[in-house]
């Protein structure tokens, strides 16, 4: 591991515990435990597969070993091998594998010179690793709703007893807040936020971008089911002059699949596919008007879109979905729910006076409000304090 000093007096180490890979699409994680471990020393354990993945012969990771990476300084990132796989009965097996990979991770923080531990969970699936190693602090950051419902459900009751128990909660959403918020007294709302620099430093236009016609009318994200797909058909259909561009993997599309091929079939529709993270902001900054077309329901009234303060940073013109956490920002982002109302937000934001200095600046004032380095300056402070609290 790099040899960069530790930037904290009190020698505290962060054991992030998460089911996403740290290769995988750049998410808010990505960002926040990027930044904090310039603050922090992290490991960043990833969930391993199950014990057949590993100790079967026809398993996709048969006897595969631990493997560390070391993107940045003081950020390790964990994927543990066939000694510590994940296992869920009998019980003593599973706190044992459970206490190997904590133990595994809490080790390297020591050898960095960490000699307090924080445990940093981003699902409640994560909980067993409060009772499996002795810890000065925990923090259980919610960042989506994770029963992924489009109707409405109760709080699971594994993830509302780790709430009880962690020492912090960060929530990401008012939505989020007014569900969650009332059980641990500690909660905090810290909402998703931008690289302000990198979206509002002018790149050149992408090259799979140049053939394409302006107007440009797009969307920068994962597409998945979320999105309202049926709706970006009627405007593809009913404007045949405007060019739709999405720039995004393709994610869970349960139940679209016809409608996302109805989609692809549009003749001014273009998908230009996944995208690294740095190469982002040129592909907003050369759209004309950028979109939130997610519909409404009881899943997106608790998203914080990560394409929000993006959008405003690179200081373009969007119209979203009334969705609860974009209503806050009415006066920098333009709210469409009828065909009518998109077809006019989009018509606004192609007018010469939406690109004026003034609402350019409007916007990118919005975001800078939510840089991720402010962020991650509050969750820093968060962990501090906690530490204190429980000397």
């Amino acid at each position: 591991m790099s040899s960069a000093p530790i930037h904290s007096s009190d020698s505290l180490g962060i054991i992030a515990l998460l089911r996403t890979r740290w290769d995988s699409v750049v998410m808010p994680r990505h960002q926040i435990l990027s930044r904090l471990a310039r603050h922090f020393p992290i490991v960043w354990v990833e969930r391993p597969a199950g014990w057949r993945d590993y100790w079967l012969p026809n398993g996709k990771r048969f006897l595969q070993r631990d493997r560390w990476q070391y993107p940045l300084d003081n950020l390790a990132v964990l994927t543990t091998g066939w000694r510590r796989p994940l296992v869920f009965r009998p019980p003593w097996l599973m706190r044992q594998t459970w206490r190997s990979r904590l133990r595994l991770a809490q080790k390297c923080l020591q050898q960095q010179g960490a000699r307090r531990l924080a445990l940093y969970l981003w699902r409640d699936e994560e909980a067993p690793a409060v009772d499996c190693i002795p810890h000065d602090f925990s923090c259980y950051h919610i960042d989506d709703n994770y029963s992924f419902s489009d109707t409405e459900v109760a709080n699971a009751p594994i993830e509302v007893a780790l709430l009880h128990r962690v020492d912090q909660v960060i929530v990401h959403s008012p939505a989020l807040q007014a569900k969650k918020g009332g059980i641990n007294p500690r909660t905090e709302l810290i909402p998703n936020g931008a690289d302000c620099k990198l979206f509002a430093t002018p790149a050149p236009e992408p090259a799979d971008l140049r053939n394409v016609p302006h107007p440009r009318i797009g969307y920068v994200g994962v597409i998945k089911k979320q999105l309202d797909l049926a709706l970006l058909v009627r405007l593809a259909r009913s404007r045949s002059d405007w060019k739709f561009v999405l720039v995004g993997p393709v994610g869970n599309m349960a139940g679209k699949e016809t409608m996302l091929a109805e989609l692809k079939a549009q003749p001014n529709v273009i998908f230009l596919g996944g995208k690294p993270a740095n190469e982002l902001p040129a592909y907003v900054q050369h759209l004309d008007v950028c979109l939130m077309c997610y519909e409404l329901n009881d899943y997106t009234k608790y998203i914080y879109p990560l394409k929000l303060n993006e959008y405003l940073a690179a200081g373009k013109p969007a119209v979203s979905s009334p969705i609860e956490t974009v209503r806050s920002y009415s006066d920098v982002v333009t709210l469409a729910q009828t065909d009518a109302e998109w077809i006019t937000g989009i018509e606004k934001g192609l007018s010469p006076s939406a690109e004026s200095s003034a609402l350019v600046e409007a916007r990118q004032c919005r975001a800078s409000e939510n840089d991720w380095d402010l962020i991650v300056e509050r969750i820093a402070r968060i962990f501090r304090e906690g530490l204190e609290r429980s000397k």
